[in-house]
């Protein structure tokens, strides 16, 4: 990722005394937290380097576990409509630690997709997972988009 602040020129604009960023997947300004900042960086990341379709890209999907309302921070999609990757972002300052990745892991208890990849846009954990197996593998990078499409 670049060192620019704002290597991706997001939109940002005050509104009712608060920044906003319009995110280009929900189609609409949201309250810039530090958390939203890198959100929205992973998303162009995805668009703009890793030339990942945008249609396929899912932020803030709602998902049930064990009875609680939950929401994905962002879910990658292949054409088929699966699930193929969570990403869990965090703000700068919150450390990737296990607590990080457990919050991860249990999402996945519900998608079951092949790759997890949490950040806090300075820090990255990438992991892929057999699930068959249920065994993790962690990675330096993400994979190729045709990869995690899966040859698509």
């Amino acid at each position: 990722m670049s060192s620019d602040p704002n290597p991706y020129q997001l939109r940002i604009i005050q509104q009712d005394g608060k920044e906003r960023v319009f995110d280009i997947i929900r189609k609409k300004y949201v309250v810039l937290t530090p958390e939203e900042w890198v959100r929205q960086h992973i998303i162009h990341y995805l668009i703009n380097e890793h030339k990942f379709p945008k249609a396929l890209i899912s932020v803030e999907k709602q998902l049930l576990l064990n009875g609680l309302t939950k929401r994905t921070d962002i879910v990658l999609y292949n054409r088929r409509a699966n699930p193929i990757l969570i990403v869990e972002c965090k703000s700068p300052d919150v450390a990737l630690n296990q607590a990080v990745v457990d919050q991860a892991a249990r999402y996945n208890l519900t998608l079951r997709v092949p790759w997890l990849w949490v950040t806090n846009g300075t820090k990255h954990a990438i992991c892929k997972i057999t699930l068959d197996t249920e065994s993790w593998q962690w990675v330096d990078e993400l994979p190729g988009v045709n990869d995690l499409l899966g040859g698509e």
